[in-house]
């Protein structure tokens, strides 16, 4: 069985790639543990483009779709108000736009093991 790569394409104003980066960060690890969970990046956009990209491969697309029913709702939920904090609202999204791209893995390839002894 082949491993499956999904790509979330986030539109960013460049106003917000900071927050962006910086709501990644916190939340460094939730999907590490997950059943069937091979790989994770966050790319930043280099060619004067707006849009990030969020890559996982996935052992199965059914491994990503129980990540997606269950731990991925609690991952991307947002975080408590400081406290003091009034109102308690929503932060608004970092992205304005957000495409899901869908792959099966046909070949990949490594770095070859070049130790010397």
């Amino acid at each position: 069985m082949a491993s499956v790569v999904k790509i979330n394409v986030l539109t960013v104003p460049a106003e917000q790639r900071e927050v962006l980066e910086k709501r990644f960060a916190s939340r460094a690890g939730t999907v590490d543990g997950s059943d069937g969970f091979e790989w994770f990046e966050l790319l930043r956009p280099v060619d004067g483009t707006d849009r990030y990209l969020v890559y996982t491969r996935w052992r199965s697309e059914a491994d990503f779709e129980a990540w997606m029913a269950g731990s991925m709702r609690g991952a991307h939920k947002p975080a408590e108000p400081a406290r003091g904090a009034e109102g308690g609202e929503k932060p608004k999204p970092a992205a304005t736009d957000s495409t899901l791209w869908s792959f099966e893995v046909v070949q990949s390839a490594g770095p070859r093991n070049t130790a010397q002894g």
